[in-house]
C-alpha cells in the first residue's frame, strides 16, 4: 500500500492561476508519452509516486493520450484506483477533449455533442466523479465558438468539473472566449500551450499578453522542446530516441548544425548558471511569473526528480537573458 511521503510539500512552491484561487505546483507532470499500452505499468506507478512524494499535485492527461487513445487515462485511473485515490482531495488532475477519438461526425473538434459525450468517457476511463479542469484542447474553426464555451459551462454546472480550461488558442480567441465564460460565471482559470526557449509563438500570437490582462493562468507544454532542450542530443541521436523510435513530433531534420550550435551556447549557459540545459529551460519558462507551471513528462522517475530542481533557481540576470535571446535570435 502506497503512503505518501509526509515531506511532500516541503520545497515546491506553488504559483496561483492569475486571478482565480486555484494554485499548481512550478513542475506538473504530463501523461503524453509514457503512459500508452507500450509502457510499463509498474514504471508508470513509480513514476507518479515519485512526483506526489515531491510535491507535483497536478497530473495532466487528455481523451486521446496513449497510445492508443485513452489508454494513459486507463492506466492512470488504475493508479487512482490501488494507490492514489486516497489522496484525492489533494491531486489536481485535468483532462481534455478537441481532437479525433472515434470515427463519424461527432468523435472530433468542438461540438456540444463531441465535448460533454468524450468528458463523460475520461471520468468512466479514470473512475472519477470529476475532473479538476477540463480543456478544450484547440480551437474549432467549423463550431461557434459560443457552443464550445456552452459546453464547458455544461461541464461545470453539472459538476463533472471544477474549473474550465483553454489549449492551443491565440489572443483573439482567448479574449472572446473569457467574455463568454464570465457572463455565464464559469471559472475559467488556465490556458495551456507550447512555450520554451525554442517556441514563442504564445508572445506573437498575443496570448501571453492577453492571459496577464484579463487574469487567466498559463501552463507551458513541451517546454523543453521535445528534447531539444536537454542534453540528449549533444553527441548525436540515441538508439532509444524519440526520433529513432516515433518520429511524430521531433524528426532528425529538425537537428540541423544551426540548432545544434545554439543547443551548445544553451547548455554552456546552463553549466555556468550551475544547472543541467533541461533545467535552465524550465527555469527559463517560469522565470516572468507570467507562467504558472510547466509541464514535464517522463519515461523514468528519476528524470521528474532532474525537472524539480528548476524550481530552485528561476532567477536570470539581465546579461544571461540577453544572451540567451543572442543565442536563439535566429529562428530554425
Amino acid at each position: 500500500m502506497y503512503v505518501a511521503s509526509e515531506k511532500r510539500y516541503d520545497t515546491m512552491p506553488y504559483t496561483r492561476l492569475g486571478a482565480s484561487g486555484l494554485k499548481l505546483p512550478a513542475v506538473s507532470f504530463g501523461l503524453w508519452h509514457n503512459f500508452g499500452d507500450t509502457g510499463r505499468f509498474e514504471t508508470m506507478r513509480e513514476m507518479c509516486f515519485t512526483a506526489f512524494d515531491h510535491g507535483i499535485t497536478h497530473f495532466d492527461l487528455a481523451n486521446n493520450y496513449g497510445p492508443p487513445a485513452g489508454a494513459a487515462e486507463i492506466n492512470f485511473g488504475r493508479i487512482l484506483k490501488e494507490d492514489l485515490g486516497a489522496y484525492r482531495d489533494e491531486l489536481i488532475i485535468s483532462t481534455k477533449a478537441g481532437y479525433e477519438m472515434w470515427p463519424g461526425p461527432y468523435g472530433d473538434w468542438g461540438s456540444r455533442k463531441y465535448l460533454l459525450a468524450s468528458l463523460d468517457q475520461s471520468l468512466k476511463r479514470m473512475g472519477l466523479d470529476y475532473v479538476d479542469i477540463f480543456y478544450h484542447h484547440r480551437m474549432d474553426p467549423g463550431t461557434p465558438l459560443e457552443e464550445t464555451m456552452g459546453a464547458l459551462a455544461s461541464a461545470v454546472q453539472s459538476g463533472k468539473a471544477l474549473y474550465v480550461g483553454l489549449s492551443n488558442y491565440d489572443g483573439e480567441h482567448l479574449q472572446q472566449a473569457a467574455a463568454m465564460l464570465k457572463e455565464w460565471k464559469v471559472p475559467f482559470a488556465i490556458n495551456q500551450n507550447r512555450y520554451s526557449i525554442f517556441d514563442r509563438t504564445i508572445e506573437s500570437s498575443g496570448l501571453k499578453e492577453t492571459a496577464a490582462k484579463l487574469g487567466k493562468g498559463i501552463i507551458a507544454f513541451s517546454p523543453l522542446a521535445q528534447g531539444l532542450l536537454t542534453d540528449r542530443y549533444l553527441k548525436g541521436i540515441p538508439a532509444d530516441s524519440r526520433i529513432m523510435t516515433d518520429g511524430r513530433f521531433l524528426k532528425e531534420t529538425a537537428l540541423t548544425e544551426r540548432r545544434m550550435n545554439q543547443i551548445r551556447a544553451l547548455n554552456d549557459l546552463a553549466a555556468q548558471r550551475g544547472q543541467t540545459l533541461a533545467q535552465m529551460a524550465l527555469a527559463w519558462v517560469l522565470h516572468d511569473g507570467a507562467v504558472a507551471s510547466v509541464l514535464t513528462g517522463a519515461s523514468r522517475p528519476e528524470q521528474i526528480l532532474y525537472n524539480i530542481k528548476a524550481a530552485e533557481n528561476t532567477n536570470f540576470t539581465a546579461d544571461e537573458l540577453a544572451l540567451i535571446e543572442k543565442i536563439t535570435a535566429e529562428r530554425c
